[in-house]
């Protein structure tokens, strides 16, 4: 999407990606090695009652629906930041994981008028449109470009 086809209050959404296993503990080995994210077995006999995804593994898959639904073709060059990440369910192998992306707020910079901003709201569901994550980010445009 283009950044003047971004509107306050529209909601974007991404279909739903299945996680498998395999995807989520090669991800875990990798960035983020904790036993209930890596090993099943023990995490079969832990509080979680099985393995769980790595909290980050659901936010890169967030930000591939993000890029894929709406970010794909834009003059998006980058984000400074993100301003409150929670993670409301673990997710587990199998899940079949939904974006929705609402805009809060689209505008031009008041100093440079050739920098779009889009702060938005990023939360994935689950197949039982149980929330796993919430997001609040914001993207830069360059309007500058032809």
């Amino acid at each position: 999407m283009k950044f003047s086809e971004f509107r306050d209050g529209m909601v974007i959404k991404h279909p739903p990606v299945v996680l498998d296993e395999k995807t989520m503990i090669d991800f875990a080995k990798q960035f983020d090695p904790q036993w209930f994210h890596t090993d099943p077995e023990k995490a079969n006999n832990s509080r979680w009652g099985g393995l769980i995804g790595s909290g980050w593994l659901t936010c890169s898959l967030a930000m591939r629906m993000a890029a894929d639904s709406a970010l794909a073709g834009s003059e998006s060059f980058g984000s400074p930041g993100v301003d409150k990440i929670r993670w409301l369910l673990p997710t587990r192998p199998g899940d079949a994981l939904r974006l929705e992306l609402t805009v809060n707020n689209v505008r031009v910079s008041e100093t440079r008028k050739d920098l779009g901003i889009v702060r938005w709201t990023w939360r994935v569901y689950n197949q039982n449109d149980d929330q796993v994550l919430e997001l609040e980010a914001t993207s830069l445009f360059d309007l500058g470009q032809s």
